[in-house]
């Protein structure tokens, strides 16, 4: 089998070494390297080629958003996954436009950190959710873009299987895995693409996400474990 490499980076080194021995202890998943700071992490990304990056916010060195950005750049098929204090909307809304796949709070419990590691290397988007049971109420982009009333139209004006595609891009997936999962061609999968972008005129993950999140495409009772629509 192979594992799922994990690269820790936090600041606290009990916590790191809690973290170790957690992964560590799962079949599927190794710590590939720890860091302290953030300073070191696009030199161990580009050394160790993590899965998942796991990411306190709060450490020494370059913010959240500009680490998330070069890791990301050394190894753009890295999954970002924040593990943080903060339990805050501003907080999830910032980490998931830098480009990170994934939020946990340091509070959840073991099973759900395991959770959140597999599911973002299987290329899905987690958030931890134990505060309020649901989506984070996230910002409105540039110019309004992803206003939350536009949102709210969005499966008005699209069509289901649009809405499917939006869906599993804003969880991260290939035009691959989508055509797999939906049962078409890449080709029709990109078409697809191409028609939410002009009708939403968002192209980024980042952006697609909070506009799923608005629209309610993420919300749990809308998000099956596997697609089976199609």
């Amino acid at each position: 089998m192979k594992k799922i490499r994990v690269l820790v980076a936090d600041d606290h080194a009990i916590l790191r070494a809690g973290l170790r021995m957690l992964i560590e202890a799962q079949p599927d998943m190794e710590v590939v390297a720890e860091a302290a700071d953030t300073y070191q992490l696009p030199e161990l990304t580009r050394e160790t080629w993590p899965d998942v990056l796991l990411l306190d916010i709060s450490m020494p060195g370059p913010g959240t958003a500009e680490t998330i950005g070069q890791a990301l750049r050394q190894r753009p098929v890295t999954r970002v996954l924040v593990l943080t204090m903060h339990d805050d909307d501003a907080y999830v809304n910032s980490v998931m436009m830098a480009g990170a796949a994934g939020y946990v709070v340091k509070r959840a419990a073991d099973s759900e950190l395991l959770s959140a590691i597999r599911a973002v290397h299987a290329g899905r988007t987690f958030v931890d959710l134990t505060r309020s049971g649901s989506l984070p109420t996230l910002q409105t982009g540039r110019s309004g873009a992803l206003g939350g009333a536009r949102a709210k139209d969005t499966p008005q004006r699209l069509s289901k299987r649009e809405q499917q595609v939006l869906r599993l891009l804003a969880q991260g997936h290939t035009n691959r895995e989508m055509a797999e999962r939906i049962h078409v061609s890449i080709k029709t999968v990109e078409t697809y693409r191409s028609r939410l972008s002009q009708k939403l005129g968002l192209h980024s993950r980042s952006e697609l996400f909070r506009f799923a999140a608005l629209s309610g495409l993420l919300a749990p009772d809308k998000v099956p474990s596997k697609d089976r629509t199609g």
